[in-house]
C-alpha cells in the first residue's frame, strides 16, 4: 500500500495442466507449484485445470499460511478445473456454467466432460469491494478447421454477460484465465469490448516475460510445436484483464511471466507459462465536469458504441454458422435412426415368418439374426442421444443469437441517441433523459 488512497495487489494465473495419470510430471508439477505459491505470497491466486479435487486439497494444505482462503469450482463430470486461493476473506462465490462446450464423442479432447465454467469470488481489499473471475474457455485445436469456435464465441458471450450482471456492485473487476483466445480472436474482442476490461499485458507499465506475453511457447519441454500451428514461437492465450469504477482507477504497474524450465528443475510448472501482475488501485478524483471534456467523451463512446455493434453483429454470423451445422448433423442423426428402425421393423418381419407359414423355419441363423437385433437397438440408442444433444445445442445457439439481435438492436438505439459530432468548444447537452453514464456500453 503506497498510501491511504493507494492499494498495491498482486495477481497470479495459471492453466495446471493437472490431468492426473495423463499429464507428464504431474505430482512433481504440483509440488514446485505449492512451493512458488507459498514464497511469492501473491494476493490473488486464479488455477485452470486443477481436474483432480485432492491437487487442490493438496495446494489448499501447502498454502494455508500463505493463503487462507481459498474456493474449489465443482461442475460437469470432472469438474471445472477452476480454484481460487487468496490473502483476503472470501466473501461469497458464484459459478456460471457455459451451456456449450464441445461434443461427448470427441472424448479425445475431453473438453465437455470437464464442464467449462466461469467462477466469481468476492472480496474486500481495505474498503473496496472486488469481484474476482477464474475461467477456462473451449481449446482451439485447429486454427483452419476449427468445428468449435462457435461454441467458444458462445462461451465469451456468456462470459461477457455473466461479468457485467453480476459485477455492477463492485469496485474493482478482476479476470484471470485460459481463454483459448488470441488477443484479436473475436471471442476476445467481444470481451474486452462489451466490459470495458483492459489486458494487463497492453497496459502495463513495465513487462518482464516471453516474447509478446506469450504464454504458449515452442521452449516449453511439454509443448508440441504441431500444437501452435504456423506459430512456430508462441501465443498468447492467457489472460488477467481488470476493470475500475466510477470511484476507483486500476493501474497495473508490471506484468511477468515464466519462461519455459524452472531454474533447478528438469521441467516447467505447466505447459503454459505463468502470469502475474501487479496492478494498482487507486481512489478516483472529481469527475471533471468541463463541457469541452464531455463532448470528447460522448465523441469517443460513440466510436466505442459503432465498434461493438460491428463486433456482435459477427459474433451474430459465426453463431449462425453453428446454427446451420447443427441442424445438419441433427438431421443425419434424425435419417441414420429412421434407418436403423426400418432396419429394426424388417428384422420383426422376418422373425414372424416362422409364425405366418407354420413349419416354416428361420430364414437366418440365430446368431447373425441377434447381431443384427443388436446392430438395430445401437443404432437407435446413438442416434436418439445424439439427435438430443443437438436439439439441446440448437437451442443454445438459438438462445445466444436472440439475444445478440436484441443487443445490437439496443446498442443502435443508443447511438442514434447521439448528438452530431460538434467542435469541442460547441457545448451541447445529452439527449433528453439520457445521462453519459447511461450511453456507456459497458453499462
Amino acid at each position: 500500500m503506497a498510501n491511504a488512497d493507494s492499494v498495491s495487489v498482486r495477481v497470479f494465473s495459471l492453466n495446471c495442466w493437472g490431468i492426473r495419470y495423463l499429464s507428464k510430471h504431474c505430482h512433481e508439477r504440483y509440488a514446485m507449484i505449492g512451493e512458488l505459491l507459498s514464497k511469492e505470497e501473491h494476493d490473488i491466486v486464479l488455477l485452470q485445470e486443477v481436474w483432480s479435487e485432492k491437487d487442490y486439497l493438496y495446494l489448499k494444505k501447502k498454502l494455508a499460511c500463505s493463503h487462507p482462503h481459498s474456493h474449489y469450482f465443482k461442475s460437469g463430470v470432472i469438474g471445472s478445473g477452476l480454484a481460487i486461493f487468496s490473502k483476503h476473506r472470501i466473501h461469497d462465490t458464484f459459478q456460471y456454467r457455459y451451456s456449450l462446450n464441445g461434443y461427448p464423442y470427441m472424448a479425445h479432447h475431453g473438453d465437455w466432460f470437464g464442464g467449462k465454467a466461469v467462477g466469481m469470488a468476492v472480496l474486500r481489499l481495505n474498503n473496496l469491494t472486488a469481484n474476482i473471475y477464474v475461467t477456462h474457455l473451449h481449446a482451439e485445436y485447429s486454427r483452419d478447421k476449427d468445428s468449435y469456435l462457435p461454441h467458444r464465441v458462445v462461451q465469451a458471450w456468456e462470459l461477457q454477460q455473466f461479468i457485467r450482471h453480476t459485477s455492477a456492485g463492485a469496485d474493482v473487476v478482476i479476470v484471470g484465465g485460459d481463454l483459448n483466445m488470441h488477443p484479436q480472436d473475436l471471442g476476445n474482442r467481444l470481451l474486452r469490448s462489451y466490459t470495458g476490461l483492459a489486458d494487463s499485458y497492453l497496459e502495463t507499465a513495465k513487462f518482464d516475460g516471453c516474447e509478446n506475453g506469450m504464454t504458449l511457447i515452442a521452449d516449453n519441454p511439454f509443448i508440441s510445436v504441431k500444437e501452435l500451428g504456423p506459430f512456430e514461437k508462441g501465443i498468447r492465450i492467457d489472460y488477467i484483464l481488470f476493470k475500475g469504477s466510477s470511484i476507483t482507477d486500476i493501474h497495473c504497474d508490471s506484468l511477468s511471466t515464466t519462461r519455459g524450465s524452472v531454474p533447478d528443475h528438469p521441467f516447467p510448472y505447466s505447459d503454459h507459462e505463468a502470469l502475474t501482475a501487479e496492478l494498482r488501485l487507486v481512489a478516483r478524483g472529481p469527475a471533471e465536469t468541463a463541457g469541452d471534456v464531455k463532448s470528447k467523451n460522448r465523441d469517443v463512446a460513440a466510436g466505442k458504441l459503432a465498434e461493438l455493434i460491428d463486433i456482435v453483429t459477427e459474433a451474430r454470423t459465426e453463431v449462425k454458422v453453428g446454427l446451420h451445422c447443427a441442424e445438419r448433423m441433427r438431421y443425419t442423426a434424425a435419417r441414420t435412426g429412421v434407418m436403423g428402425l426400418a432396419l429394426l421393423f424388417l428384422e420383426l418381419a422376418i422373425a414372424a415368418v416362422p409364425w405366418l407359414a407354420l413349419g416354416a423355419e428361420q430364414p437366418f441363423p440365430r446368431t447373425s439374426f441377434y447381431l443384427l437385433a443388436a446392430l438395430c437397438f445401437a443404432i437407435l440408442l446413438t442416434t436418439f442421444l445424439l439427435y438430443v444433444f443437438y436439439t439441446m445445442e440448437l437451442k443454445s445457439l438459438q438462445g445466444a443469437e436472440d439475444q445478440m439481435r436484441l443487443a445490437v438492436g439496443s446498442l443502435q438505439e443508443k447511438l442514434r441517441g447521439f448528438p452530431v459530432a460538434q467542435p469541442h468548444n460547441a457545448l451541447r447537452s445529452p439527449p433528453r433523459g439520457q445521462e453519459l453514464g447511461a450511453l456507456d456500453p459497458e453499462e
